[in-house]
């Protein structure tokens, strides 16, 4: 079975690119899974149902939901065999652009989309930095120009992805995403042992751990403080 992992900023359009993409692998005869990692709620489950997709959804609720993933990607993996599936896609939606769920030698999808902002590259971190794959969305909202400038934003922030567009509207780009996902070589039967490709925060603060109280007194573990100048008393 394949593993993919795609990510990206909320409402990136992560969940309309899968759909398509999944349409071009059944093309193929490639049976594919989806299991959907989230906090609060998501209803994205029942648009995979409606398409006749095999789904989980799992929420995160208090955790990071990229901790989340790291913690049960192990029984996913063991679920999407059980199901028989020669693909399974996990999407995760990255919240505090410091981690990242992608999986060394494992293929990392990262969906971003050109109204989030021209700087918005160099803010996302890790989940975009160690993409195989930067798939750009709502291209066909702003000017060529503007797609042209954001597509060498995220040129310089990851050079070694392969960066495409594709229309999660109309599928158009889909298929081309889909012959690059499916690898007859790379199937697994586990993650057991793997490697994340980039560390969670090296450590935990109070508040991490259910602190609510503002001030020094109740500021333990983690905790990096603003350096304001030589005029702050």
């Amino acid at each position: 079975m394949n593993l993919i992992v795609f990510s990206g900023p909320p409402s990136s359009g992560k969940t309309s690119i899968i759909l398509k993409t999944i349409e071009a692998l059944k093309q193929r005869k490639i049976s594919v899974g989806v299991v959907k990692f989230d906090c609060l709620y998501t209803d994205d489950d029942i648009l995979y149902e409606k398409a006749g997709i095999p789904v989980k959804k799992g929420l995160s609720g208090a955790l990071c939901p990229d901790h989340f993933f790291a913690s049960n990607i192990e029984e996913v993996v063991k679920w999407g065999k059980q199901m028989e599936l020669d693909m399974l896609i996990t999407e995760s939606a990255g919240l505090c652009n410091r981690c990242s769920p992608y999986i060394r030698n494992i293929k990392g999808v990262c969906v971003i989309d050109n109204l989030s902002g021209i700087n918005t590259p160099k803010k996302i971190g890790p989940m975009l930095k160690s993409a195989d794959i930067v798939v750009i969305t709502k291209g066909d909202i702003v000017s060529q120009a503007e797609r042209e400038v954001f597509a060498s934003k995220v040129s310089s922030v990851n050079p070694r992805a392969t960066t495409m567009h594709i229309n999660g509207l109309t599928g158009q780009g889909a298929y081309e995403l889909s012959t690059l996902l499916f690898d007859e070589e790379q199937k697994i039967d586990s993650v057991q042992g793997m490697e994340l490709r980039f560390p969670m925060p090296a450590a935990m603060c109070s508040y991490c751990l259910g602190e609510t109280r503002i001030g020094e007194a109740y500021q333990m573990g983690n905790v990096r403080k603003m350096e304001l100048g030589d005029d702050y008393e």
